[in-house]
Parts: C-alpha cells; structure tokens; sequence
C-alpha cells in the first residue's frame, strides 16, 4: 500500500541517521516523505506531518538537547503523533508516559517495533 503524500518528522537525527532511517523505514511505509528537522523553524513547518520521530539526544537547534523535553512541551494532538527514537527502555517508557506513542531504538530500525510504530502514524 502507498502512503503517497504523507511525511513523517525525522526530528533532531544527524545526517546519515536520516540516510538510514529513510532507508530502513521506507520498507514500512511506502511513499511516505521523511524530512529531516533540524531546528525549531523545522519543526513548525513540519506540523502537518502524520508522525514525528524525535531523537532522545537532539541533533540541531530546538532549545534542548533532550528528545523528552521536546515531546513534553508539544502539544497534546502532537503528541500523541510522536515517537521516541532511543534504545533504551526507560527513555521509551518516560516519552510514553508523556504520551507518546510506542517507539523504536535506532538498532531495531529494521524490526517489528519500528514496523509498528510506522503502521501506527501512517494509519495501517
């Protein structure tokens, strides 16, 4: 199935993370545009965008370092279209709790939680 039109937020990744992400989960998510943001301007302009996939260490210039900050002062709607990109359980449990959707690490792009977690913000 084609999700042409679209995006998904790669938030506060660094270049090749995004060249590997946009390889790994667009197996997931066929036509789905990934675009990279790298700042808060970014992540403005990205705010029709059906999922956010924000870093727990942010790569760029929101404000913070902190990938949970930054999904703690979305707002609510926004929220729940986020997902935190860490391997560690904890961090994934915090976002959640923030209200975050169910993330992925960066090591398991290729595997079922990432397909999941694409299916839930594309709408499968």
């Amino acid at each position: 199935m084609s999700h042409e039109g679209k995006t998904i937020a790669l938030v506060g990744h660094c270049n090749p993370d995004v060249f590997a992400m946009r390889m790994a989960l667009g197996r997931f998510a066929p036509g789905v545009e990934f675009v990279a943001v790298t700042d808060t301007a970014g992540l403005e302009a990205s705010k029709g965008a059906v999922g956010f996939l924000v870093n727990r260490k942010l790569d760029g210039n929101f404000g913070t370092r902190s990938g949970l900050e930054l999904i703690e002062e979305l707002p609510e709607e926004e929220r729940k279209r986020a997902a935190l990109v860490s391997d560690l359980a904890d961090a994934q449990a915090e976002a959640e709790e923030l209200g975050a959707g169910a993330g992925f690490g960066k090591s398991g792009m290729y595997g079922d939680a990432a397909r999941a977690c694409l299916e839930r913000m594309v709408g499968e």
